[in-house]
């Protein structure tokens, strides 16, 4: 199904001031958890206490958008009762934040393993794969969001693609910590904590590709989840 979107021309001015003031909440929670994202993988590569401190802090703003979106959304489907691409705009919507509010949340993790590496006072195994896959990840998010923004497919679909580089860069950095850990177990807690790190990495990565397959579904009207879709060019 191929259907254009025909967002923002409806009788009623008030219909596409409500359709778009949910994408401009959308961006903004997502823009917030980019933020987190970025200054969580920030916090561990430098040992910054602080920064890491501060993603922690933002959980309850970004709790209080997903709760405010998803009530703006129901108001819409019950008044408006929206068919077609408004509707499958207001659904990706609502499944967008649901994985943007998860993103926020392994961004907390992140931040939460960097306060116990600063109170090591000792950098473990796995930094320089953190911060490889982490500029990898950064980029899915930003593309992920920006295809949501512009309703474009094609940067959608070279999102799940990109997921490759992340899970592989993923397996290696983590045999190559498992490795280190059999061979110096004396520090295991520093170790594990960085792996543990790049798992919430790895899971952002899963998370961006949601957002891109609901970007493909609100433009286009076909579902890709399992599918596949990581094939598609």
């Amino acid at each position: 199904m191929n259907e254009n979107l025909n967002l923002h021309k409806h009788i009623s001015s008030q219909f596409n001031d409500d359709l778009e003031r949910v994408k401009t909440s959308v961006l903004a929670m997502g823009g917030l958890v980019e933020a987190q994202i970025n200054d969580s993988i920030t916090a561990l590569i430098e040992g910054d206490s602080r920064l890491a401190q501060k993603v922690r802090d933002k959980e309850r703003a970004i709790n209080s958008m997903e709760l405010d979106i998803d009530a703006e959304c129901a108001t819409i489907l019950a008044l408006r009762q929206p068919a077609a691409s408004d509707l499958r705009m207001l659904l990706a919507a609502l499944k967008s934040i649901t994985d943007i509010e998860r993103m926020g949340d392994e961004a907390k993790h992140i931040a939460s393993f960097a306060l116990k590496l600063s109170e090591d006072g000792e950098a473990g195994a796995g930094y320089e794969e953190f911060e490889k896959i982490g500029k990898r990840v950064r980029k899915m998010t930003s593309d992920a969001f920006d295809s949501f923004a512009r309703f474009d497919v094609e940067l959608a679909r070279s999102v799940v693609n990109q997921d490759r580089g992340v899970d592989s860069a993923y397996h290696a950095a983590t045999e190559k910590l498992l490795s280190k850990i059999s061979d110096h177990p004396e520090n295991l807690a520093q170790d594990m904590n960085v792996m543990w790190s790049l798992r919430s990495l790895e899971r952002i990565g899963d998370h961006c590709i949601n957002i891109a397959e609901y970007v493909i579904y609100l433009v286009e009207g076909d579902d890709v989840r399992h599918s596949g879709s990581k094939d598609k060019k």
